[in-house]
Parts: C-alpha cells; sequence; structure tokens
C-alpha cells in the first residue's frame, strides 16, 4: 500500500511546532463545536419552560399541570415534542454525505462556511416562529448546518494540528461543544425568567451569534495542505502552507507523505466503495462503533434532556435549568482537561478510564431513582443534590472519554484516499443513533423508569472492553503514517498484514 509507510528521519515524527497561526485557525474552526453544543444545550432548556410547551406542545403542558394520576417518568413523553429534537439529526445524517462530497472536491473551507450559513437561517427561523411546523423546520436548518460542520470540523482540526498535538488540538472540538452547551444552559436559565413568555424565542435566535462568527470566520480560514495537494497538482502552494502551519522550513518529509497519499487518493473513483475492501475494515469498524457507542453512552439523557430529567425528580424550572448549567460546567472542564493530557496518556487510558466513571456513576443514579422516587412526588433535597453530584460524575467521565474521543479518533486514522467517505460514515453514524436515542428516550424513560440508567450503563460495559481488546493507541502517530497501528495490533494485524504486504495493492 502506497500509504503511511514512509518514515522520516526524525523517529516517524515531523519537524514542526504548535504556531500562532495554527492556533488561531483552530479556534475559528472550533466554532463549528460551538453551534452544535448550542443546539444540543438550547433544545433541551427550551422543551422545559411552560411558554414553550404551551405555545407548541400543549398537550405535554396540560398533561404536566394537570394529570395528577400519570407517573413521573411519563409527563414529557410526546412524539411530536421528541421530533422538535430529533428533526435536527435527521436533517444532519443527510446533510454530511453531501458535504462530503463538498469537502472532497471543494476543499475544507467552503464546507465549514456552508455549514454556519445555514445554521445561521435556521437560527433565524426558530427564533420567529408562529408555529411548530415552522420550528421544526428551522431545526432541519440548523441540521443541514451540524451536519456540514461536523464533516470538515475534524477533519480540519486534525489535518492542520502537528502530529504530537493532534490529540489537543482535535479535543478542542468537544471543548467547543462543551462552550456552546454551557452557554445555551446560561442563556436558558436567563431567558426563562422573561415576563411576558418568549423567553424561549432569545434562546433559540441567539444561536446565530456563533453561527455569524463561524460564517464570516470561515471566509478568512486558510485551505489544509492535504486538501490542497488533494486538490490540486500545485504542490508548490500546498508546501507553502505547510512551512506556514508547522513554522518551519523543513516540512520535505511530510509533503513527501502528503504526496503520496494524494497521489494514491486520486486513483480512487468511488471512495465509499474503496472504504469496505478488506484492508480498510479496522478503520471502517471503527467508523461505525465508535459514534455508535458514543451516542449510547446515555449522555444524551443529560445533553438533551437534563431539564425535562431534573423536573421528573421534583425540581421546579430554575432549579432544573441551573442543575443543566452545573452539568455544562463540568462536561466542558473535563474536556478541557483532556486536552491537556491526551497526548500524554493517550486515548486508551482516557477511554477506559472514562468508561468505569461513567458506569459506576449511571449504576448510583438508577439505584436511587429506583429506591426514592415514585411514580408521583419527588425526592428529598439531599437525594436531589446527590443525584445531581452523581450526574457530574457521569458527564466528567464523558468529557475526558467518549465525547472528545468519540471525534478524535475516527478523524486522525483514515488514509487520505478514504478520509472524507471515513468521517461521512463517522458522522451518519453518529446522527442516525443520536436520532434514534433522542427520539426515543422519552418513551424509554416512560417505559425503563430508573431502569434507564442500567440500560446504557450495560452498553458502557461493552464499549470499555471494545476498546480494551480492539482499539490501538494512535498517540502521536504521524497522520499518514497511521497504517502502522493496525499492522501491530494483536488482532488487527491478522486482518491487514496480508493485504499490506502484497505488492499488488499499490495500485489497487
Amino acid at each position: 500500500m502506497a500509504v503511511g509507510i514512509a518514515v522520516t528521519s526524525h523517529g516517524g515524527h515531523y519537524n514542526g511546532r504548535i504556531t500562532l497561526f495554527v492556533v488561531l485557525s483552530c479556534m475559528m474552526a472550533g466554532m463549528g463545536g460551538v453551534i452544535f453544543g448550542y443546539d444540543i444545550g438550547i433544545s433541551g432548556g427550551v422543551t422545559s419552560m411552560d411558554s414553550f410547551l404551551k405555545k407548541f406542545f400543549p398537550e405535554v403542558y396540560k398533561r404536566m399541570k394537570e394529570d395528577t394520576k400519570i407517573s413521573n417518568y411519563c409527563k414529557f413523553d410526546s412524539q411530536l415534542l421528541t421530533s422538535f429534537t430529533s428533526s435536527l439529526y435527521i436533517a444532519g445524517l443527510v446533510a454530511s454525505f453531501v458535504a462530503s462530497w463538498i469537502t472532497k472536491k471543494f476543499g475544507r473551507k467552503p464546507t465549514i462556511l456552508a455549514g454556519g450559513a445555514a445554521f445561521l437561517i435556521g437560527s433565524a427561523l426558530g427564533g420567529a416562529a408562529f408555529n411548530v411546523y415552522m420550528v421544526i423546520l428551522g431545526r432541519i436548518l440548523l441540521g443541514v448546518g451540524v451536519g456540514f460542520a461536523n464533516q470538515a470540523v475534524p477533519l480540519y482540526l486534525s489535518e492542520m494540528a502537528p502530529p504530537r498535538y493532534r490529540g489537543a488540538i482535535n479535543n478542542g472540538f468537544q471543548f467547543s461543544i462543551g462552550v456552546g452547551a454551557l452557554s445555551a444552559n446560561l442563556i436558558n436559565f436567563g431567558t426563562e425568567k422573561i415576563k411576558g413568555g418568549w423567553g424561549w424565542r432569545v434562546s433559540l435566535a441567539l444561536a446565530a451569534v456563533p453561527a455569524s462568527i463561524l460564517t464570516l470566520g470561515a471566509l478568512f480560514l486558510p485551505e489544509t495542505p492535504n486538501s490542497l495537494i488533494q486538490r490540486s497538482k500545485d504542490y508548490g502552494k500546498a508546501e507553502l502552507m505547510l512551512q506556514r502551519v508547522r513554522g518551519t522550513n523543513d516540512v520535505q518529509a511530510e509533503l513527501d507523505d502528503l504526496v503520496k497519499a494524494s497521489s494514491l487518493a486520486k486513483t480512487i473513483n468511488d471512495p465509499f466503495k474503496k472504504i469496505l475492501q478488506r484492508k480498510y475494515r479496522p478503520q471502517l469498524v471503527m467508523a461505525i462503533a465508535i459514534p455508535f457507542f458514543q451516542q449510547v453512552t446515555g449522555i444524551n439523557v443529560i445533553a438533551f434532556y437534563a431539564p425535562v430529567l431534573f423536573r421528573a425528580i421534583g425540581l421546579g424550572v430554575s432549579a432544573s435549568l441551573l442543575s443543566a448549567v452545573v452539568t455544562g460546567v463540568v462536561g466542558m472542564a473535563s474536556t478541557f482537561i483532556s486536552m491537556l493530557i491526551v497526548d500524554k496518556l493517550g486515548r486508551r487510558v482516557l477511554f477506559l478510564v472514562g468508561g468505569i466513571q461513567m458506569l459506576v456513576s449511571q449504576i448510583m443514579v438508577g439505584g436511587i431513582l429506583a429506591a426514592e422516587l415514585g411514580d408521583h412526588g419527588g425526592v428529598s433535597k439531599v437525594y436531589a443534590f446527590l443525584v445531581l453530584l452523581l450526574i457530574c460524575v457521569y458527564v466528567a467521565g464523558f468529557g475526558w472519554s467518549w465525547g472528545p474521543l468519540g471525534w478524535l479518533v475516527p478523524s486522525e486514522i483514515f488514509p487520505l484516499e478514504i478520509r472524507s467517505a471515513g468521517q461521512s460514515i463517522t458522522v451518519a453514524v453518529s446522527f442516525i443513533f443520536t436520532f434514534i436515542v433522542a427520539q426515543t428516550f422519552l418513551s424509554m424513560l416512560c417505559h425503563f423508569k430508573s431502569g434507564i440508567f442500567f440500560f446504557f450503563g450495560g452498553w458502557v460495559v461493552l464499549m470499555t472492553a471494545f476498546v480494551y481488546y480492539l482499539l490501538p493507541e494512535t498517540k502521536s502517530i504521524p497522520i499518514e503514517q497511521m497504517d502502522r497501528v493496525w499492522k501491530e495490533h494483536w488482532f488487527w494485524k491478522r486482518i491487514v498484514v496480508e493485504e499490506l504486504s502484497n505488492p499488488k495493492m499499490e495500485t489497487a
């Protein structure tokens, strides 16, 4: 295979350092994470506001206020209400495949620009909505924006980052998601107090702020050297960009690897068909398994419906929204910690520690709710505080493991010839299961009750075992030399070594 076999004179590492140019470029691209996080945080908050429910989902409002017989776990069970949340992810799923073609054909920068513009229009529709269909149409446009951003931004960050700092920079995407979610929670907490019942409009419309920054900032973003080489035969321009990005003129080793990867990529007419070949089996498995597991950690229980969940255990609207702010702070702080340590400790350690941490907290939350929260009434303030504390422990575990690493690992393992296709599959799988969880969670909460936490805990056990046995360590490996981790892995080497050692595969 022609990709990833060149070893530089620096022990497999390229020259370069983190430059201000890279930092500023990645910060601007990271706004794609902010719009995603803002949307996740805002949807859960507005669906817990009485004025929003009364206007668009009156049956849920009536059930919550007047029906004294219905279970605490079932008050918010409405397919129309969950459609408000989950419609974004169906739109994002479709958009991600369109974005894959744009990313490969025109580059990472135009994809980010298009995503910001779609999100901007969607936020305007949401803030001005006067019926439920307008609200959902706004959500669909937001989904298009998120689909484009999630396709392009992780690739952009991984390609711009020096290999030994790639984990920290790419984890900035999840950190940006945390910033967006926390901002949304704070805004919801404030707008809920606006008299007149129009605070939800402010919450939805303010999505235009990060979307505007992303759209305008994308106009000034540089294209990645990888994309310049992939789309042109003028390697001089790519070399100049690589020198500027790495802060050194000695970039020949990295440039040679990029040119080799691009030469092979240009022979591939159908990357989605190519990725099905046996030699790409490990990458394909990871592109499907990692985003799937990321969504069945149960994080969406917290991310989408934290205020709803806290209201279910008896807290008021303001207390529920404030609790969501607390979990948002914890999530953002833990992701920042992950940025600092991921390139030192590695991906596997964080995955394993975070998995154990999430499992323990989920079991304890499920146990407390099973013992203390019945179908009616609430729990005592002591137990409500304990549940909030344990959920913070859970969010912290996700924040330094499956949250950022669920985006980092898939974005760094694909060779260039299948990179856009691989990222599309990752984003699509993420959106499919985000949609399924978002659409079914309130119904599952109604039927499973406290058992919902044990359900997701079982998945955490499975995914932690998956990482332990099947995911190799990828820290500090240059992105164009990543194939060697599969050749050295106890399981995957039996699948890929035979094909990688076959000279005929060089031109396949």
